[in-house]
């Protein structure tokens, strides 16, 4: 396909899985449980923070995760006592368990409660087509209170080399105004433009299948590799591609 006809090619692909019917079965079904601002984007974080592996075993423990804080995060994330975060430990996704949610409770109450939230921190030290030095500054702030060591693994940083793939699949949820009403957009600070694909095993055999990316880890530098093709395609909305790629490798096989 020449630069055209690719474009014409997932371009279609965007409308084809960008649709309601994508919500059934991803982890975005989360946050849309809820209306208000902070419970939206407590939840988006939560889900996203655990989205490897099987995704109905993501989905199913997201929901144990919402329930372990009677369906009200920021509630829960604000007026938590120690009791209420001892029924917290049983939980256990793969590798990420009850302790690091603890860990994850504690910190998302010290950025809403010492830098504004989560909107705000992330909104910071963007550059000027990338998010990738705010996730790696989100990092440091969402760890300045005492935690495990080993619970820092489950937010990547891409001043590390790491595509990062859960964080940018977050911010494509908060952030990009989303007409067919998957991606949810209510962060307004942070530009669509700005924001980075999320890099998986499939997005990447597919884009190197259609000669997007080249790079054969699925690291940073890739990233920035396929952030470049997909910015060529369309500048103010590239991460739309992701739905083009995931639809193809998850669901098509490419």
């Amino acid at each position: 396909m020449n630069p055209s006809e690719l474009q014409d090619f997932l371009d279609a692909k965007v409308l084809q899985y960008n649709t309601l019917d994508f919500i059934e079965s991803d982890p975005v079904q989360i946050p849309h449980l809820f209306s208000q601002k902070e419970d939206i984007e407590i939840a988006g974080f939560l889900s996203a923070t655990i989205a490897w592996g099987n995704r109905k075993m993501i989905i199913k423990n997201s929901h144990k995760m919402m329930e372990f804080m009677g369906n009200s995060p920021y509630d829960f994330v604000m007026s938590h006592s120690e009791n209420h975060l001892e029924g917290l430990a049983s939980f256990v996704h793969r590798t990420f368990n009850g302790q690091d949610l603890i860990g994850f409770i504690k910190g998302l109450q010290h950025i809403y409660k010492n830098h504004n939230g989560l909107e705000a921190v992330f909104a910071k030290n963007l550059e000027a087509n990338s998010t990738q030095k705010s996730i790696s500054e989100f990092k440091k702030i969402f760890f300045e209170i005492d935690h495990l060591p080993r619970t820092q693994k489950h937010i990547s940083d891409p001043m590390n080399n790491s595509a990062a793939k859960r964080i940018n699949m977050y911010l494509r949820w908060m952030c990009r105004q989303d007409n067919m009403g998957v991606d949810l957009g209510i962060w307004k600070t942070i530009a669509p433009s700005k924001l980075s694909c999320p890099l998986d095993v499939h997005s990447g055999n597919v884009s190197r299948k259609l000669g997007l990316l080249h790079r054969k880890q699925n690291d940073a530098k890739a990233l920035a590799e396929l952030d470049n093709a997909l910015r060529k395609l369309d500048p103010n909305d590239p991460v739309k591609y992701d739905f083009a790629l995931f639809g193809l490798g998850v669901f098509e096989g490419l």
